[in-house]
């Protein structure tokens, strides 16, 4: 991906090297989904009414504060990550802004977190091993870096695009809340069984692949993309399907416990916005899955 040398989000809280808060304390938080931690973590009140509807999202909830330190030095490996995740987030500001322009929306754009180890967010207390996720609550990414040296070494999904596959996944999540489809969702957890209700978050989280696929299509289209992007976001999807990752965790496939979707819908919903490029075409939820 051609990124050096461009604009970079200021929407950036660089916690990296802070001392994170106690596990003792903090917000309630219900973690939905799993996989490398490509989740969304969701606050007890957002079932009750927390999140308001329409393309504006939810009210931003503030955390506790964290305990404030001087950050400490962090090396240039960690420092050419840091400046390619702003880029990224960046380009998904633009694209994100044009095309909720042209629905007449107005885009309100999320902050990213960078942190190291834990942090404290309005969902509550998050270790890097919870991986990459978004907090609707307060409407920010939350990342530690490190997490994409484990992506390429240990899962074998490497090159920039798979990292930036991973932010604009996040940055989909977003979107949903933005789009009120958060609410819409999670507000059915009490009225089906959770079987039923794991099947429409197979549905959530297969829509931010495509809408991840969706900002692809468009950074394209500005000329950002190198040869072997797409394939790198392809294999990053493929590496982290449900069947793929209980596979090598366990040796065998329970379909009922996904949340995520398997590796063949994961790369094939993400190819398909890329495809499309459009909002309206992302219908994970009463669209049949796409094939490629």
């Amino acid at each position: 991906m051609k990124w050096q040398g461009r604009r970079q989000s200021s929407n950036v809280e660089d916690r990296r090297g802070m001392r994170g808060p106690s596990r003792g304390g903090g917000m309630p938080m219900m973690p939905i989904g799993g996989g490398l931690g490509l989740i969304i973590m969701i606050v007890l009140f957002l079932l009750n009414g927390g999140l308001g509807g329409g393309n504006q999202g939810g009210t931003p909830v503030d955390p506790q504060p964290q305990q404030q330190q001087q950050n400490m030095p962090t090396s240039a490996q960690e420092d050419q990550l840091g400046d390619f995740a702003k880029t990224v987030l960046a380009d998904t500001e633009d694209v994100w802004h044009d095309l909720f322009a042209e629905q007449g929306w107005t885009y309100k754009e999320p902050t990213l977190v960078l942190f190291t180890d834990s942090v404290e967010s309005a969902c509550g207390i998050a270790g890097s091993s919870t991986g990459p996720f978004y907090c609707p609550g307060d409407q920010k990414l939350y990342i530690d870096l490190s997490f994409f040296n484990e992506l390429s070494q240990k899962y074998g999904a490497s090159g920039d695009f798979a990292a930036a596959y991973v932010i604009a996944h996040e940055v989909g999540h977003h979107v949903q809340t933005q789009m009120g489809i958060t609410e819409q969702v999670f507000g059915l957890q009490n009225q089906m069984s959770k079987t039923q209700f794991n099947e429409y978050m197979v549905r959530f989280e297969l829509q931010a692949d495509y809408l991840a696929g969706v900002w692809a299509h468009h950074v394209q289209n500005k000329g950002y993309l190198e040869e072997g992007d797409i394939d790198e976001a392809l294999q990053a999807a493929w590496a982290i399907g449900d069947d793929t990752l209980q596979k090598q965790a366990q040796g065998y496939v329970v379909p009922d416990s996904f949340t995520h979707g398997t590796s063949e819908q994961r790369s094939s919903w993400f190819y398909e916005g890329f495809n499309k490029g459009t909002i309206a075409d992302g219908d994970t939820f009463n669209l049949p899955d796409p094939q490629h």
